[in-house]
């Protein structure tokens, strides 16, 4: 039976496990041709089955971050039939696209329709960073949520984030916010917010939901044989996704792990560990074995990507994130022949990491900061 938790200091129950609309089925690989038929059953087995919180956000399954993507009007179709009033919607403020107040109006108007709906549950700013606050204080966003809470479009006013820790408790204390969103999994325990930014916006009383707990699937399919063969001794039997989830659930902070599924067989199992992701619920035992999995992972990963495609497209063609786990996989599985040939198999030489031309765009939007110029000069040496 799933489980709820109290979301901070709103007086909204959340299901522990909340339904990311951002990695949703797709066909033939196109990101803006969502598989309705798989995704709707996906989604609405998920709420039979308890889920109550669904994410998503404007630039989700779309072809660039200018323009409204395919999954918030997804998520409207998939919320008929009853659907909508047994859930809380989550959306998100494009940061990168706000010039003025009115665009704040305007951005948020234009997602209540595209969502069809009268009011979003919990709206966000998406991807704090420093410039990007910045630019929404100095434009009066503060006074922007207050006035939507007023008129009813939005219940609640959060953000989510992708900076440093200083960078995050200056936002904490700069609004009354219900809540916030942050990455946290076993391997980014410190990065960004980070477990300080746990405690401290659960000391604010804000709600927390966490995104990337299986840090784009990384945690569920590039370990490290020794990981496995750990995690196989375990008294307790239970695969790396559910170990993942485990871990992020068992933290009393946290309100709500969000999870980007893209097949039935993922929502099934997701849905599985929530009902049993009490927190301090994990033995010593079982924290330790989680503990030499994050040691061992770090000691061999090139690339601190979580596969989100922020970063595309490229202009110049290049799939970024899939070179990426390529590169990683060569030095986590200790196959670096096996992936030079798999890389001149699957990419033509106008996806190949020598066709950046350095323009920067990706960096841009990039929420772990990563040097991908620098990266894809050291994909080009290793795997061309």
């Amino acid at each position: 039976m799933m489980l709820y938790r109290k979301f901070g200091k709103t007086n909204e129950e959340v299901s522990v496990l909340g339904f990311g609309c951002m990695r949703l089925p797709v066909i033939d690989g196109i990101q803006n041709n969502i598989d309705e038929e798989k995704a709707m059953e996906m989604v609405r087995y998920a709420i039979d089955n308890g889920v109550n919180y669904i994410d998503t956000a404007y630039p989700y399954h779309g072809t660039g971050f200018d323009q409204g993507g395919a999954s918030e009007p997804f998520v409207a179709r998939a919320l008929k039939d009853g659907y909508r009033e047994r859930v809380k919607i989550a959306t998100k403020l494009p940061s990168w696209l706000v010039q003025s107040r009115a665009d704040m109006e305007r951005l948020l108007d234009e997602q209540l329709k595209r969502l069809d709906t009268d009011a979003i549950d919990f709206y966000l700013l998406h991807g704090l960073n420093r410039g990007f606050w910045q630019n929404l204080k100095n434009l009066g966003v503060c006074e922007f949520l207050d006035q939507a809470v007023k008129n009813g479009k939005i219940k609640y006013a959060g953000f989510s984030f992708h900076d440093d820790f200083d960078l995050f408790v200056e936002i904490v204390d700069a609004y009354d916010w219900s809540f916030c969103q942050i990455q946290y999994n076993y391997l980014d325990e410190n990065y960004q917010a980070g477990k300080k930014g746990l405690e401290y916006a659960a000391s604010k009383g804000l709600g927390i939901t966490i995104m990337e707990p299986l840090r784009g699937g990384a945690l569920v399919d590039k370990l490290p044989q020794e990981v496995l063969d750990a995690w196989d001794e375990a008294p307790i039997k239970r695969r790396p996704s559910q170990w993942a989830l485990r871990w992020v659930m068992d933290h009393p902070e946290v309100s709500v792990v969000l999870s980007g599924m893209s097949t039935i067989e993922q929502v099934v199992d997701n849905i599985k560990t929530a009902n049993e992701g009490v927190a301090n619920s994990l033995t010593t035992e079982e924290i330790a074995l989680v503990d030499f999995a994050k040691k061992t992972i770090k000691a061999k990963m090139k690339v601190n990507c979580t596969g989100c495609r922020y970063c595309m497209p490229c202009p110049s063609g290049v799939d970024i994130p899939g070179h990426f786990s390529l590169y990683n996989n060569a030095f986590l599985f200790d196959m670096l022949p096996r992936v030079k040939m798999q890389y001149g198999m699957m990419f033509p030489q106008d996806a190949k990491a020598s066709n950046c031309v350095e323009c920067g765009k990706c960096e841009e939007h990039c929420p772990q900061n990563i040097a991908i110029i620098q990266e894809l000069k050291n994909v080009r040496a290793a795997l061309e």
